[in-house]
Parts: C-alpha cells; sequence; structure tokens
C-alpha cells in the first residue's frame, strides 16, 4: 500500500510540476538504468530530472490504467486519455506508449486543458486571413484540411471552427478522434477504439448514417480513411481533418499518395492551411500564421498537377516568409536561406 500511495503521489506530482511549467507533453524515456523526465514547451525540450527505473515502471503503469489500457501489454504501442481535475480547472491527458529495447516502453502525455475555446481570431495573429478561414467553413459541403509540424496548433485551430460550427452557424457536427482530446457536450464524438472494431473508416462509415453537417476527422492517415473523407465530402458534408505534410502543396501530393484522384481531390476541395506558432513578443504568448490555399490559387495547382508542373505559392504566402517578415528579417534574407 505504501509503495503504491508513493506512485500515485509522484505520478501527481509530475502532472503538477509541467502544469507549474506551462508544458505541453511530458516525455518519460527510458536511459541508462533510469527514466528522463523531459518537458515540451514551445516545440522546445527541456531536461527536468530523471526517476528510478523500477518507479518510472510503475509510474507508467499507474498511467495507463487511468487511460483504460491494458497495464500488462509492453511489446505494442497504445494510446488512450484520461481527464482530471487540478486547481478546479479541467485537464484532458492524452497517452501514448511505445515499447523500448529490453522490453521497457516509452510514455507522452500531452496535456490539454478542457472547457476554453477561444474564438478563432484569438488564435491568429493576423485577423483577416482568419476572416477568411471561417468564410471557408461556412461551405455546406467539401473538405477543409490543416497541415504542419507536431505542435503547430492544428488540433487547436480545428476544435476552434467547429465550436464556431456549433455555436455560430448553428450546424449539426460529429467528430472522430483517437482519442477525444476535448469534451465539448454541443457535439456528438466518437472515439476510435480498434479493440472494439471502430476504427476511422467504420466509424466514418457509421457518422455518415448519422445525418452530420459537419464532420471532423481527428488525422487522415491511411487510404481508407481518405477515401471515405472524400466520398463524405462530395456527399453533402463539411469534412474538417488533419494531414501531415510540410506545406498546402505536398498536402495535395499527400493525398494522392494515398489514392485520391487528381479529379476527386478538384471536386472535394475548398481549402487546405498550413499552420505555424510564432511568439507575439508578450511573455508565453504564441499566435497562429497561415499558408492558404483556396479559390483562385487552388484552380492553379490542380491546373498544375493536371499538366504535371510544380506549382509553387508565391513566396509572399508561403509560412517562411511570413515567419521572416514577422521577425524582420529582409527578402534578400529569406531567398538566400
Amino acid at each position: 500500500m505504501e509503495t503504491e500511495s508513493i506512485v500515485v503521489r509522484r505520478s501527481e506530482q509530475l502532472i503538477e510540476e509541467a502544469l507549474a511549467f506551462s508544458a505541453s507533453d511530458i516525455h518519460l524515456s527510458p536511459a541508462n538504468g533510469c527514466y528522463s523526465i523531459v518537458f515540451r514547451k514551445y516545440g522546445k525540450m527541456y531536461v527536468k530530472g530523471e526517476l528510478p527505473q523500477e518507479l518510472a515502471t510503475r509510474i507508467i503503469t499507474y498511467y495507463k490504467f487511468l487511460s483504460a489500457l491494458d497495464i500488462s501489454e509492453k511489446r505494442k504501442p497504445q494510446s488512450g486519455a484520461f481527464q482530471k481535475e487540478i486547481a478546479q480547472t479541467v485537464y484532458a491527458f492524452r497517452i501514448s506508449t511505445l515499447p523500448s529495447v529490453l522490453g521497457k516502453e516509452s510514455l507522452i502525455i500531452r496535456i490539454l486543458e478542457q472547457n476554453i475555446t477561444l474564438p478563432f481570431i484569438e488564435l491568429s495573429y493576423d485577423a483577416a486571413m482568419a476572416g477568411k478561414i471561417e468564410q471557408l467553413v461556412q461551405h455546406r459541403q467539401g473538405m477543409l484540411l490543416f497541415c504542419g509540424a507536431t505542435g503547430s496548433g492544428k488540433s487547436t485551430s480545428l476544435y476552434s471552427l467547429i465550436h464556431y460550427c456549433c455555436t455560430v452557424l448553428k450546424r449539426h457536427v460529429i467528430s472522430l478522434e483517437d482519442p477525444v482530446e476535448k469534451n465539448y457536450e454541443q457535439i456528438v464524438q466518437i472515439q476510435v477504439n480498434e479493440r472494439a472494431g471502430v476504427t476511422y473508416a467504420e466509424g466514418l462509415r457509421a457518422i455518415l448514417r448519422h445525418s452530420p453537417d459537419v464532420i471532423m476527422i481527428g488525422e487522415i492517415r491511411d487510404t481508407e480513411t481518405a477515401k471515405i473523407a472524400v466520398q463524405a465530402a462530395l456527399s453533402g458534408h463539411l469534412v474538417l481533418s488533419t494531414v501531415h505534410a510540410k506545406n498546402t502543396v505536398n498536402c495535395l501530393y499527400r493525398l494522392m499518395d494515398l489514392g485520391i484522384s487528381l479529379d476527386e481531390l478538384r471536386q472535394a476541395t475548398v481549402g487546405i492551411i498550413a499552420q505555424m506558432l510564432i511568439e507575439t513578443g508578450i511573455e508565453d504568448e504564441r499566435k497562429a500564421i497561415f499558408e492558404l490555399l483556396s479559390d483562385v490559387q487552388l484552380y492553379e495547382a490542380f491546373s498544375a498537377l493536371a499538366h504535371s508542373k510544380v506549382y509553387s505559392l508565391q513566396y509572399q504566402h508561403t509560412l517562411e516568409h511570413q515567419r521572416y517578415l514577422l521577425e524582420g528579417q529582409s527578402y534578400a534574407n529569406f531567398t538566400h536561406s
């Protein structure tokens, strides 16, 4: 009992330390005879200490238990989530485990504050660009996709936009996530559970029978999900999702790699948004800048792809150029970077 109380107390203390540091992630990774504790904050990694191997293993097991994962399974990756109220604020903790050498597991915890959804314009550095993106979600059907690096705020933007769809546009929204990151009473949320047969593809098929106006998919990650997402967009639904791609144009290539034809993309896609977070100069504040491919530029991109040509956005519209301008760099520096 005493050992269990130590594990619980240290597990809770670790979360409290991460919150005090304003960390977005907690990493527990096996090292030489111990586990290292690393916090991620604004995309940077900060080493915060070490844990004895036995204690770290018990802490990982405790987090897996809270997330309803299989605590006896250490050979396969697992993911889940749990919620906890700390200092009168509800947080969700998204858990991901990965098998490492010699049967040891590494653990990552993504920290997500619940019940807070900022208006999209407050997340954005440029209010005019935020307005353009909000106009895109007013489409009754089509596919609107976000791409960008890990930790660039794509999920936060998606949640803000579906909140806008619910509260302002009065649309019926259903989400399919792996796992559900934030709980919203206004929308129907479905969590992927592959052990129970609820895959992205099967979940999407079920959602289409539930008369949604807007469908949010956590991530388009395989051919089957991509095809069903496109079918949903072509059959009268607005589909919002994320794709792992470097920029907007590469997002199109990624979807084509997943088996979506150029003609299907042309008919289904209403916009692609690449996102990056930048510091605003105010302590601990970052806002999003966007690279938007829609309307005329999207048509030009499809025309170039149809003729097997390489399409590039004008440099003024790229994330890299926006970042250089905001950091006070010259265009000459940008062109030679």
